[in-house]
């Protein structure tokens, strides 16, 4: 079974930066792809970003367009997040996730499969 693992998490001050990273545990290949979703208390999880393996092409929810870059490393089988000029309403456990099939950009989680444990981010204002 494939095991996704998430690291990087913290506080920061608003206007920081943070870089996320989840390494799975078996050969990501390109038939998958991998995203970054976020759950902040009393809200449901939110889609926050997606890249497709096969292509490197990338997705993002409007509210983090321009702060966050999801990227991809094929060798280390690692997605990362980096977040910069994080905000206050950025904080929340964020989860990293893959799914069979191309993805784009759809909000909802339907069809993610695998799932890491999930980093806390806080932010302070």
């Amino acid at each position: 079974q494939v095991q996704l693992v998430e690291s990087g998490g913290g506080l920061v001050q608003a206007g920081g930066s943070l870089r996320l990273s989840c390494t799975s545990s078996r050969r990501i290949f390109g038939n998958f792809c991998m995203g970054w979703f976020r759950q902040a208390p009393g809200k449901e999880r939110e889609f926050v970003s997606v890249i497709n393996w096969s292509d490197g092409t990338t997705y993002y929810v409007d509210s983090v367009k321009g702060r966050f870059t999801i990227s991809r490393d094929n060798v280390k089988n690692t997605v990362s997040l980096q977040m910069n000029s994080l905000k206050p309403e950025d904080t929340a456990v964020y989860y990293c996730a893959a799914k069979r099939g191309y993805s784009r950009g759809e909000n909802g989680s339907y069809g993610y499969d695998y799932w890491g444990q999930g980093t806390q981010v806080t932010v302070s204002s």
